[in-house]
């Protein structure tokens, strides 16, 4: 099993997250051609190597994460989060 270095609970078990897709490719403006957002929708790359994914911490924080992920190994190299968590007073 692997493990997932959450920025806000720390080291999880992978269970804990769920997948959500990829993180590089940026949606398109409402005003966009249809064509342009059935592509960003089903024409998507199966890449060998880095790619950063969106994944959600279902099982701690809830919170957003974008993880940078080897596809051919499964290592994570970076953890972030997917927006910028705001300071409680």
């Amino acid at each position: 099993m692997h493990r997932i270095r959450c920025p806000w609970c720390g080291l999880r078990d992978e269970s804990e997250f769920q997948y959500y897709g990829d993180a590089s490719v940026a949606r398109p403006d409402a005003s966009a051609e249809s064509g342009d957002f059935s592509e960003y929708v089903y024409q998507r790359t199966n890449p060998k190597g880095w790619h950063r994914e969106y994944w959600h911490h279902v099982g701690g924080c809830r919170r957003w994460l974008i993880v940078e992920r080897n596809t051919a190994t499964h290592q994570i190299r970076s953890v972030e989060f997917a927006r910028p968590v705001k300071e409680s007073a």
